[in-house]
This record gives C-alpha cells, structure tokens and sequence, in this order.
C-alpha cells in the first residue's frame, strides 16, 4: 500500500517536471496512452462481445477518466500537488459520507468542510482558477467510482476499465498530435512523462491488485487517506514546493475526515 502511493504521488511529480515543454494536456495525454497500454495488456477485453448495454457505462468511464487527469495536472501546475490532490480527494470522501446517517460523519463532513475553507480562504496568493480544477478533479472522481461500480457488475474482470483506458487514450490521439506540432517535444520531458504514466498508472494498478488479495477493502480506503500527505511531501522533493502551515493544517483536516469516517465503519 505504501510503494502504490508513493508511486502514484511521485510519478505525478515527475510528469509535472515536463509541463514547461510539454504542458499539463500533453502530459495527461501521455499518461493516458501509457495507462492503455498496461490495463489492455492485462485485461485482454474482448471489445467486439460488447453489448450496448456495456458500452455505454464503459464511455462515460473513458471520459471522465481523461477530464480527471486532465482537470487534475491542470491544478498541480497551479496550486501545486499537494493542494490539488488534496481537493481532488474530496470526491471519494464526499461518495464515503453522502449515504451515511451516522453523527460521527455528519462531524467528519464539517472538519472536512473546514479544511477546505482553510485551503480555499482569500489571500493574495490564491490562485481560484486553480482551485477550481482542483474541484473539477474531485467530481470526476466520484463520478469514476460511481460509474466503476456500473461497469464492474455489467463486464467482467477489469475489461471494462482496459476498454474505457483505451476510449481515452483514443480520445487524446488528436491532443497529443496537437501538442507535439504546437511544442516540439524534448527527450527529457516524453521520458518524465512516460514515467508519470508508469509510476501513476501501471505500478499503482498492479500494486493494489496484489494488495487486495492480502488487505481488507476497509484497512485500504483507510490507508488511502494518507495520498494528500504524500503528494504534498512528492511536491516538496521533487519539485520544492513548500506548504505553510495553514496549508498543511488543512490538509490535516481532510485525511482525518476521511479515516475517522472509515475506521468507525463496520
């Protein structure tokens, strides 16, 4: 659990060292063909056994799965990866607490809610555009689990997640073309970009699967609550950016939101 997030933190890092060639679109879109790549690898969906009634959930799915990359990187490149991955994980914390009944996540949802306003709370330096896609990353991401959810009963195995990585790395064939003739690439910025596909895609993807077998489902949401830690320690060694310590306290708030949710769950 712990090699999947710092895999999936750093490689995020290393893809945002190529936005000043490649820009957060040309890197998102690199990401996307390197995550095809290794799901379609070992998936091995059977495309053409589609039923329409798979299909559609499986598009969706490819969509929201590009807009939530795209809306995500496009935040790291302005508030940083700690801040963004941060908002972004505002999505599964908002699917683990809006069917709940329970006082004590009624109380998380405020502490959560707290924290955001920290992070969010007027200042000079605030950059909302940011924020913004920051929370754009967060809805796509509650859509990509509730969608996971469709697609998962509808086709079997992780087929329908190889089938919806390839409608996205489709999608953003046209993109990349565009970004390589607009901004001739460099060989650095395609290998950090590739590794942000390996890191952020293909480690976490195969790491979790194993981890599974051996971890309830509970102890790893739990663990999850950690990823706005580490990609704040990730932008800090890998790219300096340094968080003071309201930042850092909302930030707090949100990863405690989330585990005190899931660890009191039965």
């Amino acid at each position: 659990m712990a090699g999947s997030g710092l895999s999936n933190q750093a490689g995020a890092a290393v893809g945002a060292l190529a936005f000043p060639v490649l820009g957060p679109v040309g890197v998102v879109a690199v990401r996307q063909y390197v995550a095809a790549l290794v799901l379609l690898a070992v998936a091995r969906p059977r495309l053409r056994a589609f039923t329409w009634r798979q299909w559609w959930p499986v598009l969706l799915l490819g969509g929201v799965f590009g807009t939530m990359n795209l809306s995500l990187y496009s935040a790291v490149d302005r508030i940083g990866l700690g801040l963004a991955v941060t908002l972004e994980f505002l999505g599964p914390l908002t699917i683990a607490l809006a069917g709940s009944r329970r006082r004590l996540d009624a109380g998380c949802a405020v502490l959560a809610g707290a924290g955001v306003v920290v992070l969010m709370r007027p200042r000079p330096s605030a950059d909302y555009a940011g924020m913004a896609l920051g929370l754009a990353a967060a809805c796509c991401w509650a859509s990509y689990i509730l969608l996971n959810r469709v697609v998962g009963r509808r086709v079997p195995g992780a087929q329908g997640a190889a089938a919806a990585s390839a409608v996205s790395a489709l999608a953003f064939v046209p993109v990349g073309v565009a970004v390589a003739a607009a901004h001739p690439p460099t060989a650095g910025a395609v290998l950090c970009a590739v590794t942000a596909g390996v890191l952020s895609s293909a480690v976490p993807y195969l790491a979790d699967l194993l981890t599974l077998r051996h971890v309830p489902a509970q102890t790893f949401g739990l663990f999850m609550s950690v990823n706005p830690v580490l990609a704040a320690l990730a932008g800090w060694a890998i790219l300096g950016q340094g968080l003071g310590t309201a930042e850092w306290a909302g930030i707090a708030a949100v990863v405690a939101a989330n585990a005190a949710s899931l660890a009191t769950q039965r």
